[in-house]
């Protein structure tokens, strides 16, 4: 059975500040995330960051204990945590190149707020671009 875990964080330093960053990130990311047959998105706006994960719940458990230990993050708070016929993401990690627009999209200036209603018409409308 698949799931889906969405959480909003705050980063600390320059985590996803720096295109150096990010690429860090997204490299080991990419590496982890094929290894454990996960697919995610991540979005990084104003000191914030947002990502969606789907894949076996045990390895799910595991990212989760990593992304809590992780210094990068800190109040990381679970928005969602759903089992899921279907996988919304298709790439073992994503990056949203554009969060202004897509928060825009749906009324909202920063991550902060962010529920896991309005976190999920995020991946709806990023599916459907």
């Amino acid at each position: 059975m698949l799931h889906r875990v969405i959480y909003a964080s705050e980063s600390v330093g320059a985590t996803g500040a720096t295109t150096l960053s990010i690429a860090q990130i997204l490299g080991v990311s990419e590496r982890n995330n094929r290894r454990d047959h996960l697919t995610s998105c991540v979005m990084f706006h104003q000191g914030h960051i947002l990502q969606a994960a789907e894949g076996a719940r045990a390895d799910l458990d595991r990212l989760m204990r990593r992304l809590l230990a992780d210094p990068r993050h800190s109040g990381l708070r679970v928005l969602a945590d759903t089992p899921i016929a279907a996988r919304r993401l298709d790439e073992p990690m994503a990056l949203c190149d554009d969060p202004r627009s897509l928060l825009e999209r749906i009324g909202m200036a920063c991550i902060s707020r962010i529920t896991a209603s309005e976190a999920e018409v995020m991946l709806d409308i990023r599916k459907a671009a």
